[in-house]
């Protein structure tokens, strides 16, 4: 055990009865129970962790044939029904290696996630800012021109348009359920702000019971019925690429956006074009207070 310690490589799985009943025949819905139950002992139940469990976790594990012994065979079932080089594909291979684990199955399924990294999502064709403001005033429902004008205006998650605090407007507040929880943002367009009256919120009336996933999934329903010509997590990142015109530090950048430096610079700024950064350029080259070269 110390020697497994000093090497980094210590597992429970090797050092307990678990790794013995593994092979005794226990079902797989009754690993899934223990596992649940183990993995809420280490954490915190909050609504973003419940959403992380029924999301990542749940979904795959319910694949799993409940009444029969969990097998090495079911989990390679599970992980080569999903499509290679997908998200869902990693995520099932993340959860299946972490219930075998628990449940002192040997066998490494890593080498199943393939090469799946938003970093690798081909470059998205972003709409301008003039084809927002015109999509959004073409929306008839109060509601969700509301809605769609706050994702644009703030950079917002889908579902974070339903859980706005507005008392310091323009600048807002992200709730606490959301993914990342309290964050403040600040318009980078003030006058989309004002034009488009989002200081007077206008909720869709189906919100109040839904989770975040929902509402995203919801969101994007929408988009598809009025047939907009891009997504709404677009929105999202034609707020990142106006951060970057406007010349934000990626460090505020990336805090208003509620993700890390790192997500910033290798996700977001992957899609910006080489227009954007002529426009970046020429507006600091131009600026009047820019530093001049020396003479002689």
């Amino acid at each position: 055990m110390g020697a497994e310690l000093n090497l980094g490589r210590f597992d429970w799985a090797n050092w307990s009865k678990v790794n013995s009943e593994s092979k005794s025949g226990i079902t797989a819905g009754e690993w899934i129970k223990r596992f649940e139950a183990d993995y809420w002992n280490r954490r915190q139940r909050t609504q973003q962790s419940e959403t992380t469990w029924r999301t990542d976790y749940r979904g795959i594990l319910s694949k799993l044939p409940s009444h029969e012994p969990l097998s090495t065979e079911q989990l390679l079932k599970v992980i080569n029904d999903i499509q290679p080089d997908s998200r869902q594909r990693k995520r099932a291979v993340m959860v299946c290696g972490a219930l075998a684990r628990f449940a002192g199955i040997d066998h490494d399924y890593s080498a199943l996630g393939g090469s799946y990294s938003p970093k690798r999502v081909n470059p998205r064709f972003l709409p301008t800012d003039e084809a927002i403001a015109s999509t959004r005033a073409a929306i008839t429902n109060e509601g969700w021109r509301w809605v769609f004008g706050a994702i644009a205006c703030y950079g917002l998650r889908p579902h974070e348009a339903f859980s706005l605090e507005l008392s310091d407007f323009p600048v807002v507040e992200v709730g606490a359920a959301t993914k990342t929880g309290d964050r403040i943002v600040y318009p980078l367009y003030p006058e989309w702000a004002e034009a488009w009256e989002l200081d007077k919120m206008k909720l869709p009336e189906f919100q109040k019971s839904h989770s975040n996933a929902a509402l995203g999934t919801k969101m994007a329903g929408e988009f598809r019925d009025r047939s907009i010509p891009f997504r709404a997590y677009d929105l999202r990142h034609c707020y990142a690429r106006r951060c970057f015109e406007f010349s934000l530090p990626p460090d505020m950048a990336a805090g208003l956006m509620g993700h890390s430096v790192a997500v910033h610079l290798e996700t977001y700024r992957a899609w910006i074009d080489r227009a954007t950064y002529r426009r970046a350029y020429d507006a600091l080259i131009n600026r009047a207070d820019k530093p001049k070269p020396p003479t002689g």
